[in-house]
């Protein structure tokens, strides 16, 4: 007999129903020469620190480090969870061959090896590995099984995280409760992801505090009903960019000098700019010169897992744990692809099957409505879909890939459901569009105090205006209440032409520096993701997320964590310490523990076990090394 076994019920039942097992036995389904079984996500867990020694049972000081000689799992101390082991204990024992089905990563397979460990499973083990819960992605995914050991770095990379987060979790929580809340009825809790997260925080709302606004006074002045800006050359700007064309010509590489470099005209008080102003007032503005240029903007990315969770907070008011659970929820209905990701590309061989995919979204419905069907019909008539590397790339892709809809037809999703999926719809279909074409137009100006004086102290002006040529991808995601025209008339300029002259009206506007912005779901998520570094461009994202803090599916869960030990609060969309998280990472003067840059090390070193680059008990020793250093230095007071 063949015992599958699924990380829940609702799985394991659409893997039943795929292989024929449809009797319904205690704790399991039997038929076809399959038994499937199931979990309810973690049965088992490391031991506590009393079940090693009975002197790790009190909370002492001078019984840290608490580094056991050899790591040990437990069944979890629930009635429900202790019936089902035993259930799967006993058809394990007599199976034949067991197929791990539990989820396709780093969790679901240290989930399922725990309990084969703790059952004493003993017969050959493959792995199914599945993108979606579809019949057909099922029956792929049992025809092309592979052994268990070709997971094993996924394993390791699984044990090594539990174990890391309970070394410096357990020691470090007992040191600083210890250390520092002796007597007062307190835990300090502290650990390895969601102390680095709460320093983020707690970092961006100092810069709140101590932001002391700075006044400026900026000039501008209407020309032909057109506003422009007062600009100067941004010396340090072109002088950095020089520096970076060396260095990368030093490295062999080209990189084109971005020349004359403007930034906005400042002035300290409003008398030195109405002096400035009065200077100008009279005198003629003269175009110096028009520049046009064409470009292209590519669709949006896919969604990975952080981006999924980051739009839907801006957009839909979701908070990181709710976007999870609902995407959890479609692709548990089969709707949506395997959504605890970090990758926002597809492989090539999913190429083939996106017309099939495009035909699902086209029949698509909710109440009465088809909202894809006239977004699709454009790309059909026999045409192959567009195939971009920006979106189809094998060497971006390794367990799993982006988050695209599976081509079933949704039925029964609620409101909520229905907006995460229309995100994760639209986005799949607008990766299949042409890019957006725009031109823009920058014109320079400038207004000479004194014409008979150098060019030197003439006041230079600019203006931009940006128009939509081919609107691409852009229809995808346009209201239909918006009118074409008036996306086109956005940042219209009129025409201008070199040299030519005329009247102008300028003026001094007051302008304040503004403080940084608290955290919300979507900007910690980001933070989490580049290790508190603020990064904009997609390509430099992508390259730190290797050293990101947490991951994908676990960064919801330690945000909502450190609001329910009372160490951030969530006011509307934003997230702010309390006082008590304050106090903690005043507490803590070991930068590791709450460095996001220095964690997101160690997040690098888990992916480069699971792909099998470094060596786990490598990454073992440098732990207990880690966690022994922190308790002597703490101490020792320092």
């Amino acid at each position: 007999m063949i015992v599958c076994i699924a990380e829940k019920p609702s799985v394991a039942r659409e893997i039943a129903n795929v292989l024929g097992a449809k009797n319904q036995k205690n704790g399991y389904l039997e038929g076809n020469g399959y038994q499937v079984t199931w979990t309810f996500g973690h049965l088992c867990e490391l031991k506590e620190p009393h079940e090693y020694t009975p002197m790790w049972k009190s909370w002492s000081l001078g019984q840290l480090p608490m580094i056991p000689p050899r790591f040990g799992i437990k069944l979890k101390q629930d009635k429900g969870v202790e019936k089902q082991f035993r259930i799967i204990e006993e058809l394990m024992q007599k199976a034949d061959e067991i197929i791990n089905c539990g989820d396709a990563g780093q969790e679901g397979e240290l989930i399922q090896r725990w309990v084969m460990q703790k059952a004493g499973a003993k017969c050959p083990v493959k792995r199914l590995w599945v993108n979606s819960l579809t019949e057909e992605a099922i029956r792929e995914g049992f025809q092309t099984l592979k052994d268990q050991s070709a997971y094993q770095g996924l394993y390791e990379a699984g044990l090594m995280r539990a174990i890391g987060d309970w070394l410096l979790g357990m020691n470090a929580t007992r040191l600083y409760t210890q250390k520092f809340a002796a007597g007062k009825h307190q835990v300090l809790s502290v650990g390895r992801v969601q102390t680095p997260t709460l320093a983020l925080v707690v970092a961006r709302q100092r810069e709140i505090d101590n932001f002391v606004p700075r006044q400026s006074w900026v000039l501008s002045t209407m020309y032909r009903d057109t506003k422009f800006n007062a600009i100067v050359r941004d010396e340090e700007a072109e002088a950095e960019d020089a520096a970076n064309v060396a260095a990368a010509a030093e490295k062999g590489k080209k990189q084109k000098p971005k020349g004359i470099i403007y930034k906005p005209l400042e002035y300290a008080t409003e008398a030195e700019g109405n002096a400035i102003l009065d200077t100008i007032k009279d005198k003629p503005f003269t175009v110096l010169s028009i520049e046009k240029k064409k470009g292209t903007e590519a669709p949006p990315r896919l969604y990975d897992l952080t981006g999924l969770q980051v739009d839907c907070n801006k957009k839909l008011g979701l908070s990181a744990e709710q976007t999870l659970s609902i995407i959890q929820s479609l692709y548990e209905k089969k709707v949506t692809t395997y959504p605890r990701v970090d990758t926002t590309f597809l492989p090539d061989d999913v190429y083939p099957k996106c017309p099939q995919t495009m035909n699902g979204l086209y029949q698509t419905k909710f109440a009465g409505v088809a909202p894809y069907a006239d977004l699709i019909r454009p790309l059909g008539g026999g045409k192959p879909l567009r195939k971009s590397k920006k979106v189809f790339d094998n060497s971006k892709v390794t367990d799993h890939h982006a988050i695209i809809p599976t081509g079933i037809i949704p039925q029964g999703l609620t409101e909520l459901e229905q907006k995460v999926f229309d995100l994760v719809a639209r986005a799949f279909i607008a990766a299949f569009y042409d890019d957006c074409k725009f031109e823009t137009t920058t014109v320079l100006g400038k207004v000479s105090p004194d014409p008979s004086q150098d060019e030197e102290n003439d006041i230079l002006f600019r203006t931009t205006g940006k128009v939509i040529i081919e609107e691409g991808w852009r229809v995808v995601f346009k209201k239909k209440t918006e009118a074409k025209e008036e996306d086109n008339e956005q940042g219209l300029l009129p025409v201008f032409e070199k040299s030519e002259s005329g009247p102008h009206i300028p003026s001094l506007s007051e302008k304040w520096t503004t403080p940084p912005k608290p955290y919300t779901d979507a900007t910690l998520l980001r933070a989490m993701e580049t290790a508190g570094k603020t990064v904009e461009d997609e390509e430099l994202r992508d390259a730190l997320k290797e050293n990101g803090i947490g991951r994908p599916s676990t960064r919801a869960a330690i945000i909502e964590t450190l609001i329910r030990r009372n160490y951030i609060r969530r006011e509307r969309s934003s997230l702010h310490p309390t006082q008590t998280g304050f106090e903690l990472i005043d507490l803590i003067h070991e930068e590791l523990l709450k460095s996001a840059e220095l964690t997101g090390r160690w997040e690098k070193k888990l992916r480069q076990i699971e792909r099998h680059e470094y060596e786990a008990r490598t990454f073992l020793d440098e732990l207990k090394k880690m966690v022994s250093d922190i308790v002597l230095a703490v101490l020792r007071g320092q």
